[in-house]
């Protein structure tokens, strides 16, 4: 598999289905999570055909989409990987090693890395905008600090549901996963058209990083943080 999407680079293709989707998907977590750490995000060139979607220890997030297909994205981050991440992203940002959390059941690396996700799902939904010439919108991404794995029912319509797994790695060889549930589903080109691409780079600088490191260095409310976690894990009937 090339780290260049099908989406992308293959023009003369009529038809896009779920695995040119999935692909495009893996590209906009590659890109962003390169840009973000400025280190190399790579991913398996196999991918797996599973059942299920599931919320996985230690750091778990998922977010719905709908509109002209509907969905569910999931990533499981290992600790160390997302304690890689994070880092990485803040010490770009200029943020010193000692300000930075230790442990990665910390709020702030729960906050820095659902808005890394809210960035990678922004760059996929633009992909589709362009790509596919339909619309798609998502709920804010919710990132949960987990000890057990928590299986996912999605409450959306999928007449066909297919599911895929990614193995994603860090640049330490720390490893994470990209799940995506959707309907199955084909595009089919009926005109040329132009898509524009859009830079990772322009993407941070719309994204406002001062306002993140505003929010990562601030300790959230223990009981609000309680609050939205409980609010969170009760709407997965849990």
């Amino acid at each position: 598999m090339t780290s260049t999407s099908r989406l992308n680079t293959t023009e003369s293709e009529k038809i896009y289905g779920t695995e040119d989707i999935l692909l495009s998907l893996c590209e906009s977590v590659r890109k962003v999570l390169t840009t973000a750490s400025r280190s190399q995000i790579r991913y398996s060139g196999m991918v797996q055909r599973i059942h299920k979607t599931c919320l996985k220890p230690d750091i778990g997030c998922f977010v719905l989409f709908d509109g002209g297909f509907s969905g569910l994205v999931v990533i499981n981050f290992s600790s160390a990987a997302a304690m890689e991440l994070y880092e990485s992203y803040m010490l770009s940002m200029g943020m010193g090693k000692s300000d930075l959390a230790v442990n990665h059941t910390s709020d702030e690396v729960s906050n820095v890395m659902g808005e890394l996700m809210n960035q990678i799902v922004g760059d996929f939904t633009g992909k589709v905008a362009r790509e596919l010439q339909t619309s798609i919108t998502q709920n804010q991404p919710k990132m949960l600090v987990l000890t057990k794995q928590v299986i996912l029912s999605v409450d959306t319509n999928l007449d066909q549901p297919e599911v895929r797994r990614v193995t994603f790695f860090t640049e330490r060889n720390n490893i994470f996963y990209l799940e995506l549930a959707m309907d199955r589903t084909e595009f089919i080109r009926i005109h040329d058209f132009d898509a524009e691409e859009t830079s990772p780079e322009a993407l941070f600088e719309n994204a406002s990083n001062a306002n993140l490191a505003q929010q990562a260095g601030t300790a959230p409310n223990e009981d609000e943080g309680g609050s939205d976690a409980d609010n969170l894990l009760k709407s997965l009937g849990m």
